[in-house]
């Protein structure tokens, strides 16, 4: 067989198949010589001139009988006829022939094409000792003899382009397992159906381990993708004016054997020739660091069982509708954040774990952290585990402490996303960075940015986008401590001054507005020191309606909130008076709610700068608040001081209710020490409230008069003015008060003698009580009726569970009776 013969015969497939592809229109666009030459005629024609070019027929026209043809030839081999198929090929495999024994260049460009677009293993053509593929012809030889040879198929390129981990990967088994059930063989339902191409997107904050994973994951699954694995970063091309996909496409067909000669101009000819390349072919695409999902889509394989697997700051929610699994890679839990940490920092992590734990804690579990952390103490010998986390625990200082140099640190790490953001989303960042609290809402993040909700809600989503910052379980918003930290940083250096201070004023009055209208939610006659109907004037009331939130489930879910944003503006200055106000309206809350720790702080808070403000009512009306968990806690020095100064306070005021109110907080502290006093406080508590006109603050100081009464023995005396303020408080529509008067007239008729009645009244108090949600008061009734069954006998089995309930109120308000309630419980055998 001689070898042009073959040559044409393998051009003529090969061209022929070629119309009917994809990739026809970028193969004729060449201008191929081959098609304008001798012998490209109609075959039958014969009509070629002395010069040896086509008379009458130019190029399209030769490209149009081509189409022609090549269609003829699939709808001969569609309809099973191939010996129509066959004698088409054989015309034109003759046209072919003629043209390559008189033009020795058209057998390079004919040896090309078959290279580009002919199947792997075709045949080409060699001459004079040089080998133009898998023909060869010995020269020189002698008698004219030919001999061909044919050569196996040519392997296919495996590309193998996934980089390789340099350290040890350790955690994320449920992630790996998660994505090894999204990529596994088809379910046994149907086992003959060609398995889907996979798409997975691993999504989550810079740093945490996203890259890494993929890395991981690719590395244990070769076996699985036997022809090979791809790799884009698109960080690397990220920047090229939309070039991008197009570069990261042509990037992939590189590694699949497409020469530069013949790589496609146009990004939809690249995405159709990569799907034509891998369309029998079983591959893993893993795709870096992907910003939309438009880079993905042009490099979804097409063979069978092939896999994306895409990593991003984004979820690229788009992607589900291609069919996309999403999975969020979250922040190390402790137990994982040391393992990978002594992992990499060996024994002097493991020689320390206290420090460990602290160096987790402060890098908050991101794996990029941790590691720098690691890296620093494996080159600094003088560097101890401790020593790093004195140095990180110092937020002014903590990013600086997580370098190693400009392109290995926390500040590189977010540097790059924070670049891409618009302007707008770029100041909001910076504004969350000087944001107290940490989690917020859409308005929060509007007083922050001083704009409205609905211009800085898309701004979220798109920092959100970006995985700077990520909602919660509630529908808000958190950033990452070391996200934070970044973005407090590129505040200070881009923020003109005085910024923050206007920022911190904002945010202080968007608390203080909705704290405000919770606490008058709860209860409207309470009595309250802070002005403020010109700020509530018209605003809108979130909490008004039947519809409206729940004031104190509100408060009780902000009330972190409340306390930063009160730390915040104390220590900022000049915001004294919106400080004190805010501590008092928070104050509802643990009236309800006995978290002593918080309101210990923010009334000391609030006191301090009603002090500093000079404003002597708020002063002794804050003070007078705190000595309450100051008893709670058993600090009774602490709390007589803050009385003193509440009552010389109430004095300068000249406020008659004012004053009231703190001489009933004076009577509770006497009810502890000396119970004659104490019922002398109560009666100058209720001479003002009534003198004043103050029907609730009367009715309060009534019942804690006669709470004195009967702990001074005076119990007959006691039932009476109990059951007066009982009447009272009914009256004045405070059902959470009017049952601690039913509690005491419990305790009342059981120092009567009469325990039967006490402990119905303590019962309904206690029902009352939960249901007010004033918890720290069921607890003392359940206490009560535990006092008396186990003095009685009445109702025995019924302690245990009073007494775990009451337990469980005091634990959770941090209250220190917690440890002896559950001693108690634990005699009854009741744990």
């Amino acid at each position: 067989m001689e070898e042009l013969t073959v040559l044409a015969m393998s051009g003529a497939t090969t061209v022929l198949g070629l119309v009917v592809s994809d990739l026809w229109e970028q193969a004729k666009a060449r201008d191929w010589r081959l098609f304008r030459r001798r012998g490209s005629g109609t075959p039958a024609d014969g009509e070629d001139g002395p010069d040896g070019q086509d008379t009458g027929r130019d190029a399209d026209r030769v490209v149009a009988e081509l189409e022609a043809a090549g269609h003829e030839v699939a709808t001969a081999r569609a309809a099973g006829d191939e010996a129509t198929a066959a004698a088409i090929e054989e015309r034109w495999r003759e046209r072919f022939l003629r043209t390559l024994r008189d033009d020795p260049a058209a057998v390079t460009e004919l040896q090309e094409i078959v290279a580009a677009f002919g199947t792997p293993g075709t045949v080409a053509y060699v001459s004079a000792g040089v080998n133009h593929g898998p023909v060869f012809q010995g020269s020189p030889v002698h008698g004219d003899i030919n001999v061909y040879v044919p050569q196996p198929p040519a392997p296919r390129p495996r590309p193998d382009q996934v980089p390789a981990l340099t350290a040890a990967f350790v955690n994320r088994t449920a992630d790996l397992s998660e994505l090894d059930r999204w990529f596994g063989p088809p379910a046994p339902s149907a086992p003959e159906a060609p398995p889907p191409v996979g798409i997975g997107v691993l999504h989550g904050l810079p740093g945490v381990g996203k890259t890494a994973t993929a890395w991981h994951w690719a590395a244990g699954t070769r076996e699985r993708y036997p022809d090979g694995q791809l790799y884009v970063d698109f960080a690397a091309l990220r920047g090229q004016s939309g070039g991008d996909v197009s570069e990261a496409v042509a990037m992939c067909l590189r590694g699949l054997g497409v020469l530069d000669t013949y790589m496609p101009d146009s990004l939809q000819e690249r995405a159709a020739l990569f799907r034509t390349r891998t369309a029998d072919r079983r591959l893993l695409v893993v795709l870096d660091d992907v910003g939309d999902p438009a880079q993905v889509r042009p490099l979804v394989p097409k063979g069978p069982g092939s896999a994306v697997l895409v990593t991003s700051t984004s979820a690229l929610g788009e992607l589900a509708l291609d069919g996309a699994r999403i999975l969020a890679l979250k922040p190390l839990d402790p137990a994982g954040a040391l393992r990978l940490l002594a992992e990499h920092g060996g024994k002097r992590i493991t020689a320390d774990p206290d420090a460990a734990e602290r160096l987790v804690a402060l890098c908050g579990g991101l794996p990029v952290a941790l590691r720098i952390a690691a890296g620093r103490l494996a080159t600094d010998p003088s560097l101890t585990a401790a020593d790093l986390a004195g140095e990180l625990a110092d937020e002014n200082r903590r990013l600086d402490a997580l370098s190693l140099g400009e392109e290995h640190s926390m500040s590189a790490v977010l540097n790059p996303t924070y670049r891409l953001l618009p302007p707008d989303a770029a100041r909001l960042y910076r504004c969350l960075g000087r944001y107290p609290c940490a989690t917020f809402d859409v308005e929060s993040a509007a007083a922050a940015l001083d704009a409205t909700p609905a211009a800085t809600a898309p701004l979220l989503r798109r920092l959100a986008g970006d995985g700077l910052i990520e909602r919660t379980a509630d529908g808000r918003f958190h950033m990452h401590d070391l996200v934070r930290l970044h973005a407090r940083e590129r505040a200070d250096a881009e923020e003109p001054p005085g910024a923050e201070s206007a920022l911190v004023a904002r945010v202080l009055t968007h608390h203080l507005l909705l704290t405000a209208l919770a606490d008058r939610a709860i209860r409207e006659d309470r009595l309250r020191v802070a002005d403020l109907g010109a700020l509530l004037a018209d605003a809108p009331n979130p909490f008004a309606g039947p519809a409206g939130v729940d004031p104190l489930a509100w408060l009780e879910s902000r009330s972190a909130d409340v306390l930063a944003v009160l730390r915040t503006g104390a220590a900022r200055g000049g915001l004294d008076t919106p400080v004190w106000q805010l501590a008092e309206a928070y104050s509802v809350l643990f009236l309800h709610r006995r978290a002593l720790g918080p309101w210990r702080e923010s009334l000391a808070l609030g006191a301090a700068a009603a002090a500093t403000a000079v404003a002597p009512a708020a002063e002794a009306r804050l003070r007078s608040l705190l000595s309450r968990p100051l008893l709670d806690l058993g600090e009774d020095e602490r709390a007589r001081t803050e009385l003193d100064t509440a009552l010389a306070c109430a004095e300068v005021a000249g406020d008659a209710v004012v004053s009231a109110s703190v001489r009933e907080f004076d009577g509770r502290y006497w009810d502890r020490h000396d119970p004659a006093r104490a019922v002398t406080s109560y009666r100058a508590s209720l001479e003002l409230n009534t003198r004043a006109g103050e029907a609730r603050g009367a009715a309060i100081a009534t019942y804690f008069l006669g709470c004195a009464q009967d702990a001074a023995g005076e119990h007959a005396t006691a039932l009476d003015t109990l059951n007066a303020a009982h009447r009272m408080l009914t009256e004045c529509r405070d059902p959470r008060m009017a049952a601690r008067a039913t509690a005491a007239l419990g305790v009342a008729h059981d120092h009567l003698g009469d325990p039967g009645e006490a402990m119905r009244a303590l019962e309904d108090a206690a029902a009352t009580l939960r249901a007010e949600r004033a918890t720290h008061y069921e607890a003392q009734a359940l206490v009560a009726l535990a006092d008396i069954a186990e003095r009685t006998g009445l109702r025995r089995a019924d302690v245990p569970g009073w007494l775990d309930r009451a337990a469980g109120i005091h634990e959770e308000g941090g209250s220190p009776l917690a440890p002896a309630l559950r001693a108690r419980l634990r005699a009854w055998g009741g744990e």
